[in-house]
């Protein structure tokens, strides 16, 4: 049991310092592509869940709508995430965070 605690205990260690990597890569590119849009708030966003959406933006960056959807539409076209419609609603896909999340532990054959 106690083998079994320290394994993923690695694995989500290994899960977080992959998730602080992907921040400071988006961090960089969004300084060097777009300063005047990127803030600690846009970033932590991008981060909260492995989605986002224009509402989200408004309330978590404190921006109006029309600077969400185009601050969306600049970070589509940067390949930060990809866009996705369900409904009426727009989602905003983190395809490298979504990406580290889904990935499968090894499976345990003595578990």
């Amino acid at each position: 049991m106690q083998h079994f605690t320290q394994s993923e205990s690695n694995k989500t260690t290994i899960l977080i310092q992959s998730i602080k990597k992907l921040m400071q890569d988006y961090k960089q590119k969004l300084k060097s592509e777009y300063p005047k849009m990127y803030s600690h708030e846009l970033l932590n966003n991008l981060f909260r869940y492995p989605y986002t959406k224009i509402d989200y933006l408004v309330r978590d960056v404190g921006v109006t709508r029309k600077t969400a959807s185009k601050y969306l539409d600049d970070l589509v076209a940067l390949g930060l995430v990809s866009k996705h419609k369900l409904g009426k609603e727009n989602f905003y896909l983190n395809d490298a965070l979504f990406q580290s999340l889904q990935e499968q532990p090894e499976k345990h054959s003595n578990v």
